[in-house]
């Protein structure tokens, strides 16, 4: 079915061709008669593309018409709301979350937190420096700092 469309529409272009254009009768013709004819020819061109480019300008214009309504369309639409879900409050109940503004600012933000231990350093016991230069001091000292780096 397509293979007879497609060789249908091959031969409508072929018969198209064929009146719009019939085979040129070159044989027997003076230079002069050659070139009127080209300049013949390059008329019915520039006819013909100058129908082309109408052609061409009414297309786009008719599809910038087409791209402006469709947007329209969905301006018109619009978004789709999302159903919101229903809340059993009372009158008396919105009123009041409305009035009572006491609550909102009672509210505890640190009960969320997580709570964190703090750890203590260990701290080295200080002791009396004195005593530490004298231990260090003569060559007892110089051999214990000796030994302390090994």
């Amino acid at each position: 079915m397509l293979v007879a469309e497609s060789e249908a529409k091959k031969h409508e272009k072929e018969r198209a061709v064929n009146e719009s254009f019939p085979p040129l009768q070159l044989s027997g013709l003076s230079v002069q008669e050659l070139q009127e004819l080209c300049k013949e020819l390059h008329r019915k061109i520039d006819v013909v593309d100058e129908a082309r480019y109408d052609m061409e300008v009414k297309v786009a214009k008719n599809e910038q018409e087409i791209q402006s309504l469709n947007q329209k369309i969905v301006e018109l639409k619009g978004v789709k709301r999302p159903n919101l879900k229903r809340v059993k409050k009372t009158a008396d109940d919105m009123l009041g979350a409305y009035t009572d503004t006491s609550k909102l600012m009672k509210a505890d933000f640190k009960v969320n937190l997580k709570t964190v231990k703090k750890e203590e350093e260990k701290r080295e016991e200080v002791t009396d420096w004195r005593k530490n230069v004298e231990a260090m001091s003569g060559m007892e000292g110089r051999k214990k700092l000796f030994d302390a780096g090994q």
